[in-house]
Parts: structure tokens; sequence; C-alpha cells
């Protein structure tokens, strides 16, 4: 019986039970990123912003080896222009020309020259390689692409600002009025300003206004001091008078 009993809940060699206990044991947690797919990693790498490595412009300032490079005829005498220019002339305009057509530059000509003010038209090269070694070398960035200069003995802002809103095709970038470099802002607020004419003829009357009234203070302090002496006579002296009449009719 015990033998029986012993077969029956002893396992065999080689035989599984049918139910079997599995310890199962805690899952750990792991947030570790998936790799991204490769061709994710391709697009992300061209398409990661990369900072410009220069503040300005390239081709804003002349590089050193055009710079040596010696210049020749015609340049020397572009250059002897410009620097003619910027002595006769008192304000001097850059202006950029976006595609602008011949007929419309013939009619802002023809409507600035009424103005007295001329149209002027320099290569870019020769202009940096001109201003970079003048006092105006900070108007060199101003010449990038096609420019145009105006320039005028008299600065006439108001006039130019007034042709220029007839032609879309040109944008003012900057100026050099009576030796002071101008933005767009600038400019706009120098159009602002009265004419000297007037600013002459306010200050001439302000002059006259405090001329007059300080002749008048002069005149006024003599006057009011002969006033109070006057009067402190004739409060010293009040029977003066009165007595002087019955003297003269005892010596009759």
């Amino acid at each position: 019986m015990a033998a029986t009993l012993f077969a029956k809940f002893v396992p065999k060699h080689g035989w599984l039970p049918l139910t079997q206990t599995v310890r199962h044991g805690s899952k750990a947690v792991t947030r570790h990123r998936k790799p991204l797919h490769f061709l994710k990693q391709k697009l992300l790498a061209v398409t990661k912003y990369i900072p410009p490595a220069k503040s300005f412009p390239p081709g804003a300032y002349p590089s050193e080896s055009d710079h040596n490079q010696e210049d020749n005829g015609l340049t020397l005498l572009r250059k002897k222009d410009l620097k003619k220019i910027f002595e006769d002339y008192k304000m001097i305009a850059v202006v950029q020309n976006n595609c602008g057509n011949a007929e419309e530059m013939v009619i802002l000509k023809h409507g600035l020259h009424k103005h007295g003010i001329s149209v002027k038209f320099f290569p870019n090269k020769v202009t940096r390689s001109f201003l970079i070694n003048s006092v105006y070398c900070n108007m060199a960035p101003l010449f990038i692409g096609p420019t145009v200069l105006f320039v005028s003995k008299e600065p006439k802002v108001k006039e130019m600002l007034t042709s220029l809103r007839a032609s879309p095709h040109m944008t003012l970038l900057g100026a050099c009025i009576d030796d002071t470099l101008l933005s767009v802002q600038g400019i706009v607020s120098y159009s602002k300003l009265p004419a000297m004419t007037v600013v002459q003829g306010e200050l001439v009357s302000g002059l006259t206004m405090l001329t007059s009234h300080t002749a008048s203070l002069l005149q006024r302090h003599p006057a009011h001091l002969s006033a109070l002496l006057q009067q402190y006579i004739k409060q010293q002296n009040p029977n003066n008078g009165t007595e002087a009449t019955p003297t003269a009719e005892q010596t009759t």
C-alpha cells in the first residue's frame, strides 16, 4: 500500500507534472530612449541650423588681396572724381536700384534735376576701395548690389524723398549730409526740420526782441532813479516854493 502511494505521488524520471509553480520576479522599469532610425538621423543632420560665421555680409568690406592690388588709370580717375564729389557736395545719398527700367531712371533724373540733385554711377569696387581709406569708411557697407549716388551742393532732403516716393524700385539706404552719416530714419527726421532761412529769421527776431528788451531795461532804471531823486528833493524842501514869493515882495 505504501509502495503504491509512493509510486503515485513521487514523479517518475523524465516525467513533468501537470501543474508547475513558477515564481515571477519584479519587472524593472527602464526609460531608455530608443535609437532613432538612420533616415531620421540623416534628416536631422541635414536640417540642423548653422549660425553665420560673420556678422557682416560677404563683400561689404574689400578683401586684403583686392586692397593690395595696384589700381589702374581708370580706377584712379574714378577715385579722383569721388573725392571731388565728397569735397564739393553737402548731400550724398546712397540708393539701391531694384530692377528698375531705363524709363523710370530717366523720369527720376529729370525730377531730381529740377531741384538741383544729380545722379552719379560708380562701380562698388571702386567706391569701397576709396571709402576704406577715407573718413567716410562707415559708408562702405551700404554699397552692395546695384547702387546709385544722389548728390547736391545743398541739402535738399525733402525734395529727394518726394521724388523717391514716385519710384518704387529705388530704395534709400543712407546718406551723408553735412559730413554726418544718417540712416533712413535720420534722413526722414532731417527732412522735417525747418528751412535755414526760417531758422535765421526766427533767430534774428529773437535777438532783436532781446536787444529791445535790454535797452528798455537799461533806460528804465535811470529814469526811475531820476524820478526818485526829484521826489526826494521835494520831500526835503516842502516850503521852498512858498517862501520864495514873500521874500521877493519885501525887497520891493
